[in-house]
This record gives structure tokens, sequence and C-alpha cells, in this order.
């Protein structure tokens, strides 16, 4: 990507100072919740709650064949399967 992302959502399995760090370095906010015996680190929580929307989407993407077995050999026409399965997703063809 020509520029790193404002904020990056994983889930706690990458909830480490060390990954956190390293987010910060390139530019990135992280946004991970803190494991279950971890201290508590700033993790915007309206950006979490909203996790589950990307994840829904490429739920929805992966029921497109090409999109699920990553059938095309570069990544070009790879993003354009991904752009027509989610323009096809978005008018609920």
């Amino acid at each position: 990507m020509p520029h790193p992302p404002t904020y990056v959502v994983y889930d706690r399995g990458y909830a480490s100072h060390k990954f956190r760090e390293y987010l910060w370095n390139r530019g990135s906010r992280p946004v991970i919740p803190p494991g279950k015996n971890d201290p508590e680190v700033v993790c915007p929580r309206w950006a979490y709650r909203h996790r589950h929307l990307v994840e829904n989407l490429w739920a929805r993407l992966k029921e497109w064949r090409a999109v699920a077995t990553r059938y095309e050999k570069t990544a070009a026409s790879f993003l354009s399967v991904i752009l027509i399965a989610a323009t096809a997703d978005y008018i609920k063809i």
C-alpha cells in the first residue's frame, strides 16, 4: 500500500507489545484489545466494535469460488475479481 492505514484492527491473538510497537513504527494505530492476562492498553472501542462488518464482507466474498480459492494468477486480476464480487454484493445480485 502506498500509505500505511490509520487503524489496524486485529483480535486478541495478536496482542503482544512487540506487534503493537511494530504497527506504531509503521505509522498505524493498532486496535487490538489486551489479552485476558495482559495489562490494559489504549484500544478505541468504536473501531473494534465495527470489526465484524469487515469479517462479514469477507465471508460473503468467499461465497464466490474465484475469491475463495484465489484462482486468479496475478494480483491485478485477483483484485478485479474481489471488486466485482464486492460490487455485486453491494447491489445485491
